[in-house]
């Protein structure tokens, strides 16, 4: 069955409740002189990964979908890092931190095999 929208992907589910979880945990458990510096920096990254996804959906060719996925899984890793930063400034504890890696590497996976499949639908001239 198509997808009718990129909500629908569930790459982009995984991703959105990632997002969603890193929106609550900088909310309670990050201090407010970072408002303006880490805080702000992982919030803008965790929103990327899902804007792409959703970008790249809105392309006309499979080419510039892939383009807007890798920015999406670029995102992810600047989100990672932004969470080991928070974890090395004591923000979070490493149960935290192991968890959101493992939803991290999920949404990773997923993201590859979205741009594995759009690799497999491209026509010979917009091949990658």
């Amino acid at each position: 069955m198509k997808n009718q929208n990129f909500t629908d992907l569930e790459v982009y589910k995984e991703c959105r409740q990632l997002r969603i979880e890193i929106a609550v945990l900088t909310k309670n458990d990050f201090p407010l002189d970072e408002k303006y510096k880490l805080t702000d920096q992982i919030i803008r990254s965790s929103r990327s990964i899902t804007a792409n996804i959703a970008e790249g959906y809105g392309r006309y060719y499979f080419k510039e979908n892939i383009r807007f996925c890798r920015t999406s899984r670029a995102s992810l890793l600047e989100t990672l890092e932004h969470l080991i930063t928070a974890f090395d400034e004591n923000y979070i504890s490493k149960n935290q931190l192991i968890e959101l890696k493992s939803k991290i590497d999920t949404c990773g996976r997923l993201i590859n095999g979205y741009i594995n499949f759009l690799k497999k639908q491209q026509k010979p001239k917009d091949e990658d």
